[in-house]
């Protein structure tokens, strides 16, 4: 049984070959407004679910085949979350969040971001994408993420962060305590290949820009 699966959220998504390599061969929901990337993608969801206040009649009649999970405009729950509960149920264990970053609602794109984190303590192999950045789930233990060579990248902490160490960086650290809230972890570049990042204890983000060479 095929594990992936990508969500289709309503946020800005550019579209190129390492968005379509996190894609391939996964299965696919939307949520609401996010159905509009999937003729970019070139995917075809298997359940489109949401509240569809962000759904105009024209995107209805360009998928008028797929099946729908309808919900209240007043719930509990974002439409992305509703999406990403649906992907568990159907078993999945590795999830690519499309279009969760950049948009209008700031709110939703930090929501995006403090669900992956509790997914990824839950065990969920988890990843957010605009296309032009990636974000990637810091918690204790080992997190290797891919990057291209002079690729900028950053660690956020949600918390103090303790023992952190960052390895084929061009600033790497080692055993280091980064406060929350410290800058330290802004803009560090990838020496190209798996850049490996440990944690004694706390949470964060990675941010990748995976595009941007344009120096720290």
């Amino acid at each position: 049984m095929n594990e992936t699966f990508t969500i289709l959220l309503g946020g800005a998504l550019t579209v190129d070959d390492r968005v379509l390599a996190l894609v391939a061969g996964s299965r696919v929901i939307a949520a609401d407004g996010g159905m509009r990337h999937a003729g970019a993608l070139g995917v075809q969801p298997e359940v489109w679910v949401g509240d569809f206040d962000s759904t105009d009649a024209a995107l209805v009649a360009r998928f008028p085949d797929i099946a729908r999970k309808n919900f209240p405009p007043a719930k509990n729950l974002t439409d992305g979350a509703l999406a990403v509960e649906e992907a568990i149920e159907r078993g999945a264990q590795r999830i690519v969040m499309a279009g969760a970053l950049q948009g209008e609602r700031t709110d939703h794109g930090l929501m995006n971001l403090l669900l992956a984190l509790r997914l990824a303590g839950d065990g969920i192999d988890i990843v957010l994408t605009s296309g032009e950045e990636e974000a990637h789930p810091l918690l204790a233990g080992e997190t290797v993420v891919d990057m291209p060579e002079g690729a900028l990248f950053s660690v956020l902490g949600v918390s103090d962060l303790a023992g952190l160490s960052i390895d084929n960086a061009v600033y790497p650290l080692e055993d280091f305590a980064l406060p929350f809230g410290a800058a330290r972890g802004v803009s560090n570049k990838a020496k190209g290949g798996p850049v490996r990042f440990g944690l004694k204890n706390g949470a964060g983000i990675i941010i990748l820009r995976p595009h941007d060479f344009s120096g720290v």
